[in-house]
């Protein structure tokens, strides 16, 4: 019997007092908070539901996740509609100013569905509540909000229900920061056949535009042993890929007692039977070693797909990013990778309108465009984040200048792409099927080891399933097909 199903058969009996240690303590408290949600279901007629939106990234998408499998453990019922649920999470992101504002936009119809719901609750959980105005914001003209939780101890979210059942007040708990990292507690997740694992948390390195490493906190890796334990429980579950998760999987394991690669860690997940893909982001150039190239070159499980953000082609700019590499160093580097991996698919980040960036700097970025021949680009207009050292300079790019560029980067990024992708056509490649195509449910949707979508006639029965599919038509960014 494994130790999670131990605390649970403990925990039917709530004790007096929670344990000291995790993740018992959660396991008390998800009992705890399950006894107050069957009384409140008791009075409502029906049981309660819950609607959790996710903002920002992979690594909030599998927080989610985690909220999730502790939502339905208390026994809350998923609702797909966020406006009918008694219970809804937002999980947010502040890389951008207008993710804050999307939030607070939302947040306020959703106050006017409160008043008509006497079951609803509402939590704000995420990057966004580690800001101090944020959370003070939200304390001033948010009175209505009931839970208010940060990045570092999403784990406590059974304890924070319970807490608020037991209340009558908004309940607020934030951290700045933590070294500690619980596992084995609940997951729901978003497909059978796939999975995200969080292999780090936190990031080290500072670029100067960027907020993340003040509201995830200091890097911090997982145990090896509890990553493959993870993975392999989710093999034995069905899960055919897996995508190891981290701020920068690169530095993965400097902070370990006994520290270990990332390369070396991917060499032991592919070891583990019945994981036929395993795909991984996000790589910081700066930290990509000929290691981790070798073990990508000779990996039969490894996807063909490279996420390596570049942010800009200037070396100038890159050094006022506080990238720490040039680019000289990252064009090498591109070089070196596609030595090694033929048919690697190289996708990226780029900003545009960085403070002082300049025409020169931004035909760098061009020039980095049409060496490399990104599959695809994320572009991203440069947001200004109060607290980064980016917001403080001076020569900030004029909105008219940042637009021009932007749109004549898309253009050629979109050129660039769609001739790069159309060399797949005719050919036969491996398809893992994801679901029934959004549009046509005559066709199934699929997704290539290169990270390319595919759409091609099917049933839904192959969902989950690795099929051979001849490429027949490049689309630009995606392909119609024929099962083979």
């Amino acid at each position: 019997m494994i130790e999670k199903e131990k605390w649970e058969r403990t925990f039917r009996e709530p004790l007096d007092e929670p344990p000291a240690h995790e993740p018992e303590r959660q396991y008390y408290f998800m009992e705890k908070a399950r006894k107050y949600i069957q009384e409140a279901s008791a009075r409502a007629g029906r049981p309660l539901t819950f609607h959790v939106t996710t903002f920002g990234c992979q690594m909030n998408a599998r927080d989610s996740e985690k909220l999730e499998g502790i939502l339905k453990k208390v026994g809350y019922v998923e609702e797909p509609e966020e406006e009918k649920a008694d219970f809804v999470i937002y999980n947010t992101c502040t890389v951008r100013e207008n993710a804050n504002q999307r939030v607070y936009g939302r947040l306020g119809q959703l106050g006017h569905a409160k008043k008509s719901n006497p079951h609803m609750m509402i939590a704000l959980c995420g990057c966004m509540m580690q800001e101090p105005q944020v959370v003070e914001k939200l304390k001033k003209s948010y009175h209505f909000v009931d839970i208010i939780f940060g990045t570092h101890n999403i784990y406590k979210f059974a304890e924070l229900i319970a807490a608020r059942m037991e209340s009558d007040r908004m309940i607020i708990d934030i951290w700045k920061d933590t070294d500690k990292i619980v596992e084995d507690l609940p997951v729901a997740r978003k497909y059978p056949f796939k999975s995200g694992v969080n292999i780090m948390f936190g990031c080290n390195n500072f670029c100067s535009y960027c907020i993340v490493p003040y509201v995830r906190g200091r890097e911090r890796s997982r145990d090896p042993k509890a990553i493959i334990r993870e993975v392999e429980r989710l093999a034995a579950d069905g899960v055919v890929e897996i995508m190891l998760l981290g701020q920068n999987v690169n530095s993965y394991g400097k902070t370990l007692e006994h520290p270990m690669t990332f390369a070396q860690l991917l060499e032991e997940v592919e070891k583990v039977d019945g994981i036929e893909r395993i795909r991984f982001m996000t790589s910081h150039p700066k930290d990509l070693s000929d290691e981790l190239i070798e073990v990508m070159g000779r990996s039969k499980k490894i996807c063909r797909h490279l996420h390596l953000p570049v942010q800009s082609g200037s070396s100038r700019i890159l050094e006022k990013m506080n990238r720490r590499y040039t680019k000289e160093q990252y064009l090498a580097l591109v070089e070196k990778i596609r030595a090694a991996v033929p048919d690697i698919s190289l996708t990226t980040d780029i900003i545009v309108g960085f403070p002082g960036e300049t025409e020169e700097d931004f035909q760098e970025t061009l020039d980095v465009v049409r060496r490399v021949r990104y599959d695809s680009a994320f572009t991203f207009i440069y947001s200004k984040r109060t607290g980064t050292p980016a917001a403080a300079m001076e020569d900030q790019v004029p909105q008219v200048v940042v637009k021009d560029r932007f749109d004549r980067l898309l253009k050629e990024v979109q050129e660039i792409a769609g001739e790069v992708c159309a060399v797949h056509q005719g050919t036969v490649q491996e398809v893992l099927v994801e679901s029934v195509n959004d549009h046509d449910p005559s066709l199934m949707t699929g997704r290539m080891s290169n990270n390319l979508l595919v759409h091609f006639p099917g049933g839904e029965d192959l969902t989950g399933k690795l099929v051979q599919v001849r490429l027949d038509e490049c689309r630009g960014f995606y392909y119609l097909g024929h099962m083979v």
